[in-house]
């Protein structure tokens, strides 16, 4: 058993501070209450992790494919920086957005003092690293929350929860 990722725990609520949508502008704030009902899927990644790119960002990239016809699937990409700080920034965020052409929201979040100066989504959803994959279903419980998942895994949490 791993002492990290919740479970079967409504989810904490976002504490972002930067956020693109879906066509990188700026916007103000995301949270779980603007998709009541939906599934939510969190990526967790930094723009400098080598497994971000070799694994992760592709297998978020195929989820979006295959979902874009679904409204009641909602996801998320966030930098959840807790290292590298000046190579994993907001620019770098948005540069991994559209590098993937992935047309959904990026949050840039470093965290502040009340997360020990690192990212919020890692402090409140106990994650260990990244590349990571966090599943909401539609009552906003945590179901999956973890490293990699293979796409076929990954599809069958979404469809199921």
């Amino acid at each position: 058993m791993h002492d990290y990722g919740i479970v079967e725990q409504q989810a904490p609520e976002l504490q972002v501070a930067k956020w693109v949508n879906e066509q990188g502008n700026e916007i103000d704030s995301v949270h779980l209450s603007d998709f009541k009902g939906k599934k939510v899927v969190i990526f967790g990644f930094q723009s400098w992790c080598p497994g971000c790119h070799s694994r992760g960002l592709p297998t978020l990239q195929k989820l979006v494919a295959h979902y874009k016809d679904r409204e009641d699937v909602v996801f998320l990409a966030v930098q959840t920086v807790f290292e590298g700080f000046e190579v994993n920034t907001y620019e770098k965020m948005k540069e991994v957005q559209n590098q993937y052409a992935l047309e959904i929201p990026f949050g840039q979040d470093v965290g502040d003092a009340a997360t020990d100066n690192r990212s919020s989504v890692m402090y409140h959803y106990k994650t260990g690293g990244t590349p990571w994959f966090i599943f909401l279903n539609e009552e906003h419980m945590v179901v999956f929350n973890d490293f990699h998942i293979d796409i076929e895994t990954a599809k069958r949490y979404i469809d199921t929860v």
